[in-house]
């Protein structure tokens, strides 16, 4: 089996890459975090205009199909760069109202979504009570462990988040009920494992950033008149790092190719993992200054514990993982 992507496949990360490098995601993230949405907001159109968004809906609701290995390639790439908002919460609002079954209220939301015009969070059973930037969203959807569908009428009491370019809502418990039943339950559980393995793409990307910027300052930064990159624990520590994210690669494209529940919880906790273990490996290497305001590694850093526990812990994805082995 094949897990390398496709010359178009690559190209359009290498198109995602690019249009992040030259966007100054890192204003954007401290804006964000301090509740200006309007760059952010520009970013997500400019993303839109890739067909980023199309890749989480069917052609009729003006989306190019349901594609999650493409969809997972981008997502790897706004983890690279950091790109705040709730991407992943939109992606999965996408599925779920196309999985429903419900035409005339796909075609409320979807196309506006894949558009780019509009953004949405949620809170489904199995994915944590929060609403992530339910502040910058334009809708605010949850899923009741009854199978309700509802469209809150408002964002709820504010919460501390550990990343500050996460802002995490608790949901209003009323709202316009949207649907409700059995078909709820079903698009919630295909939503859920969509939410979970674009997690997973990101804390790849997020991973891998975090190690580039960790191996680039251990060949500046000296003691001993030497790099520190030249030191052996250093070096072990750096290729313990790169192989945990090399290997939680290929669970995420496996995963992508057959998204069934327990490969999707098993690529959402390695990769979630590795990219706690780049965290570690970077904080220690840096010392108490990668931490700060000042440094950009500082908003990397920040996003790893986050969106390792974001759509499932790792204890809640080891316990997918060994119901199927019990199966």
């Amino acid at each position: 089996m094949r897990f390398l992507p496709t010359d178009e496949q690559s190209d359009f990360a290498r198109t995602l890459r690019s249009l992040l490098g030259a966007a100054e995601v890192p204003a954007t993230v401290r804006a964000w975090a301090d509740g200006e949405h309007g760059p952010g907001r520009a970013l997500w159109s400019r993303l839109a205009g890739t067909g980023l968004f199309a890749l989480a809906a069917p052609e009729p609701y003006e989306g190019l199909g349901l594609l999650p290995l493409e969809l997972s390639l981008g997502f790897v790439e706004l983890g690279r760069a950091g790109v705040p908002g709730p991407l992943v919460e939109s992606a999965a609002v996408s599925v779920l109202l196309s999985e429903l079954g419900d035409e005339v209220l796909a075609k409320r939301f979807v196309p506006g979504l894949v558009a780019g015009g509009s953004s949405a969070t949620l809170t489904l059973p199995g994915g944590g009570p929060y609403a992530l930037d339910a502040d910058a969203a334009t809708h605010c959807f949850t899923v009741s462990p009854a199978g309700e569908l509802r469209l809150a009428g408002g964002r709820g009491e504010r919460l501390a988040s550990t990343d500050p370019a996460r802002r995490l809502y608790r949901p209003a418990p009323d709202g316009e009920l949207l649907a409700a039943g059995p078909a709820v339950v079903a698009a919630a559980e295909t939503a859920l494992r969509w939410a979970r393995l674009l997690t997973a793409a990101q804390c790849l990307g997020v991973g891998e950033a975090l190690l580039a910027r960790t191996v680039e300052y251990a060949k500046q930064r000296t003691q001993f008149g030497a790099p520190i990159g030249s030191f052996q624990a250093v070096k072990h520590r750096l290729a313990d790092t790169l192989l945990a994210l090399e290997f939680a690669r290929p669970l995420v494209w496996a995963a992508a190719l057959s998204p069934a529940a327990p490969d999707v919880a098993a690529a959402k906790l390695s990769a979630g993992e590795a990219c706690h273990r780049a965290a570690m490996t970077a904080l220690q290497l840096h010392g108490a200054i990668g931490y700060t305001e000042e440094l950009d590694l500082s908003l990397w850093l920040r996003k790893a514990r986050p969106l390792r526990d974001a759509w499932g812990t790792p204890s809640t994805c080891r316990s997918e993982v060994l119901r199927r082995g019990e199966g």
